[in-house]
Order: C-alpha cells, then sequence, then structure tokens
C-alpha cells in the first residue's frame, strides 16, 4: 500500500494491514489481534525463576560476599552464562586469578555484556546484554593480563557449560521489514539454536514498539539469531535473509511502510562484514538495485514479547514477506 511521504505505522496500527492484490486492482482488509496486556516485555516467559539471594544480586544489584563464589577458584574449560536467561557471557580461557574473591574475565563472548555507569558515579557496571541483569563492575588498568581489563562477576549471577556439552555458536543480526516476517524464515534453517526479534540501530534506550513506529527513535525492527556454526553458517543464514525480503525496497517491504522497515545488515565483525558485501555484490551482478545498508552491531534491544515467535503462535503466514531463490 503505497502512501507517498507517510509512515503507514503512524497512520494504522499493526492490529490492521491492508494487502493490495495488484492483479485484481482490490484491497483486502486483514485483522490481527492486539496482544493481551498481560504480556510482559523483553521474553520474561523464558527467564529462570531467580531466588530470593539471586534476586538480591541480579535485579537489586547487590554483590555477594567475596571468596564465597562457586566459580571464584574454578577452572574447568566451558562457558558462562547468564543465571536468568542463559546467554553465553564469558569462555572459561578468558578467566584468570586476580585474587580478588570474585570470578575475573579480560573478555566477554561478542557484545553479550553491556557497560552502563554504576550509581555511584564511579565505577561502570556490567550487565547481561540480552536480559539486563547485575554482574559485576568492570575494571581497567590493573595490569591483570595484556588486555588490560577485568569483569569481576558475581558466582550467582552466572551458570557454567562444561566444554563437551557446548556447541559452537555465532550470532548474525538482520533488519528486513516486519520483524514478524524474518524470523518466520529464519527458524526454519537448520541449525539455528534460536531467535528473538528487537530494536537496533537507533539512539532510545529501551525503545517500545509505539516509539519505533511513531518514527522518533531511529530504530529498526530487527532479528538476533543464534546459530551453530557445526551445522549452518553466516552465509547460509544471510542468504535466507536475502531470499526472503526484498532488498530492493527502502523504508519499506511489502505493504508496511516506515524507517524502521529499513533493510540492514548488522555486521559482528569482519568475516561477517566481507561475507555481506560479496552477496550484495552477486545480487547486484544479477540487477538487484539492493539498498540494503551495511553497519556494525550496535545494541539490541528485545521487544515485547507478544512480537517474538508471532507467526508460530498463530499459525499463520508472513503477509509481507516470502521466499524468492536469489542465488
Amino acid at each position: 500500500m503505497t502512501v507517498k511521504g507517510k509512515k503507514i505505522g503512524n497512520l494504522l496500527s499493526r492490529s490492521m494491514f491492508f494487502c493490495t492484490i495488484s492483479t485484481l486492482g482490490i484491497f483486502v482488509g486483514c485483522l490481527q489481534p492486539q496482544p493481551p496486556s498481560s504480556l510482559k516485555n523483553e521474553h520474561a516467559m523464558n527467564y529462570r525463576t531467580l531466588t530470593p539471594d539471586e534476586e538480591r544480586i541480579l535485579i537489586q544489584k547487590g554483590t555477594e560476599a567475596p571468596f564465597s563464589g562457586k566459580y571464584e577458584n574454578f577452572s574447568e574449560p566451558g562457558i558462562y552464562v547468564c543465571k536468568r536467561c542463559g546467554a553465553p557471557l564469558y569462555r572459561s580461557g578468558d578467566k584468570f586469578d586476580a585474587h580478588c574473591g570474585w570470578p575475573a574475565f579480560d573478555d566477554e563472548i561478542g557484545n553479550a555484556v553491556k557497560r552502563v555507569p554504576d550509581a555511584d558515579g564511579v565505577r561502570t557496571e556490567i550487565q547481561c546484554a540480552a536480559c539486563g541483569i547485575h554482574l559485576g563492575h568492570l575494571f581497567e588498568g590493573e595490569g591483570f593480563t595484556p588486555k588490560n581489563i577485568r569483569h569481576c562477576v558475581n558466582s550467582i549471577s552466572l551458570d557454567f557449560i562444561p566444554a563437551e556439552k557446548t556447541t559452537q555458536t555465532d550470532t548474525a543480526i538482520f533488519a528486513g521489514g516486519c520483524f514478524w516476517g524474518v524470523e518466520y524464515y529464519m527458524k526454519k534453517i537448520k541449525g539455528v539454536i534460536s531467535t528473538e526479534v528487537g530494536y537496533t540501530g537507533g539512539q532510545k534506550d529501551h525503545p517500545t514498539y509505539k516509539e519505533v513506529c511513531a518514527g522518533n527513535t531511529g530504530h529498526y525492527e530487527a532479528i538476533r539469531v543464534v546459530f551453530d556454526t557445526q551445522q549452518t553458517s553466516f552465509e547460509t543464514v544471510a542468504k535466507m535473509f536475502f531470499e526472503t525480503h526484498d532488498p530492493s525496497q527502502w523504508n519499506h517491504q511489502g505493504p508496511d511502510w516506515g524507517e524502521q522497515y529499513r533493510s540492514a545488515v548488522f555486521y559482528r565483525n569482519e568475516e561477517q562484514k566481507e561475507i555481506t558485501l560479496k552477496l550484495i555484490g552477486l545480487l547486484k551482478q544479477k540487477g538487484i538495485a539492493v539498498v540494503t545498508e551495511l553497519k556494525p552491531a550496535a545494541e539490541f534491544w528485545i521487544a515485547e514479547d507478544y512480537h517474538q515467535d508471532y507467526y508460530e503462535h498463530k499459525g499463520q503466514k508472513p503477509y509481507c514477506h516470502g521466499y524468492v531463490k536469489r542465488f
């Protein structure tokens, strides 16, 4: 539905959209039900239930007593994950003995940890980037390791997965119109472990769906895909992205109009950037006027719970996405 100079998100709520049947020259109105107001944000239904002690530290930002945590004097190979949401945070190879009384790491997995100014106005707090729980604090310039950084983490904020039980994973972030449709196809790829839809690339912290649709945040509707690299690859996932939306459409995808529907790949490393550039080059050779943006990964804000796995819950198929083989 072309509305020149307008954002469809400002004209109609997502609860009602119009699908153009160009061959017949008519419009068919399609209703989508409003989500229940009781649903919580940030995929909270999947969070682990916390004990009172865990609540005090993870949510109320407390600190466990030094030398009391189970992982302070612990050196088994594996990965450390968030106690509440299970997101991978640290590798055992980045753990070192700082003799400080808490587990210490000099690196994180990808962009797993968010840094925020502490309430004391001096220190830097570290949080799980996926769910926002308190992990501990970040210190620099101490000279413990060549990286010269120390993530000082409460053991109670972590769970440990031994190496023999872990898989090699990677993460990809895409924006290609309505995130419902992008997620629908991403979940079909063999080797995809999890998907989350949300907002990224803008200026506002903790944006809401209403704010993003209003066009005042600069955010894209996006999806974060975690996949097993032994079963699939970033290139395979990126090809699915380019084949299930129209990379030549700017500021809209199908009947959805607005800057939040821009096409973009948010690369997390140089390899992802180079692969994306290669795929865009192949598409341009085929005569496709690709407008997909290539941007470094930014803060990813998880969307409201009713947006997650939308079509799976509704038993429906996307109205503005479809598969078109392009490679």
